[in-house]
């Protein structure tokens, strides 16, 4: 196993520096134990279905919080995957908002960092919903709802396959937050340069993972070359506004490899 990337990156950019919680394989504690001492930030990825949940009980909560304080570690905390706040069934949506809820009364006990969002399309692609309006809307009355449990700027919503415009509005109109996707841009053909120019003040967390043969959540070794570079330095231009990029990956060679090439752009 590769030393030198397995040594502490803590405390060494203008920002906290995270990973997600599926680094090794092993269950939410022991990923958090290992990753603790390496990282900032844990982005926490939460999920429950009828057939398998990895929602944390009483005493892994009590671990984590006793993990962060040892360690001066936060946790952004990323709502379930499968909640559709804008879909055109009321009882989804619903069930969307009953899961996300769940979620944030179960972790606040953590203080995150942030709660990361997405606004599922009703399809894939540019084009989020065929009735645009009803979509937006239903998003609007979820973010509403959401808003009673957490403050606006810990709600991170983030860019996905569409063009974030046709959310801007509500982002902007309720005071939130932005989670840069810079992996989702890159897959998508979208210039990253062009969303930090456009949304980095409203930014409070960032996910980085490179593309390789058309697939995401790859090591940063498959970063454009360059960007790295420039967006390290454009995070630094505000260190007064704490912010945090988390390595989007779920593997401990990619992990390695990536917290390498970071070495290379230490400010």
């Amino acid at each position: 196993m590769n030393s030198e990337g397995n040594s502490s990156l803590k405390n060494r950019f203008p920002f906290r520096l995270g990973t997600t919680s599926y680094v090794i394989p092993a269950d939410l504690k022991s990923n958090c134990a290992f990753l603790a001492d390496k990282v900032d930030d844990i982005e926490l990825v939460l999920f429950e279905s009828h057939e398998i949940s990895n929602l944390p009980d009483a005493e892994t909560l009590r671990a984590l919080r006793e993990i962060a304080d040892r360690h001066d570690l936060t946790y952004t905390v990323h709502l379930p995957l499968d909640a559709w706040m804008g879909h055109a069934d009321a009882s989804v949506r619903r069930q969307s908002m009953e899961k996300c809820l769940r979620v944030i009364e179960l972790t606040e006990r953590l203080n995150p960092f942030g709660y990361i969002v997405h606004f599922h399309g009703d399809s894939r692609g540019a084009s989020p919903s065929s009735d645009l309006a009803r979509w937006q809307e239903g998003h609007r009355r979820a973010v509403e709802r959401l808003l009673q449990v957490v403050s606006p700027e810990d709600l991170c919503v983030e860019t996905l396959d569409y063009p974030y415009r046709l959310i801007e509005d509500i982002v902007f109109d309720y005071g939130l937050s932005v989670c840069l996707d810079i992996g989702h841009q890159l897959l998508c053909g979208i210039n990253p340069f062009e969303y930090l120019d456009l949304y980095l003040t409203r930014t409070r967390v960032l996910h980085l993972h490179g593309v390789e043969e058309g697939h995401d959540h790859r090591s940063l070794a498959g970063l454009p070359d360059g960007l790295l570079a420039v967006l390290v330095n454009r995070l630094g231009d505000r260190p007064e506004k704490t912010r945090v990029l988390t390595m989007e990956i779920f593997d401990e060679g990619a992990l390695n490899e990536s917290m390498n090439v970071l070495r290379r752009v230490l400010p």
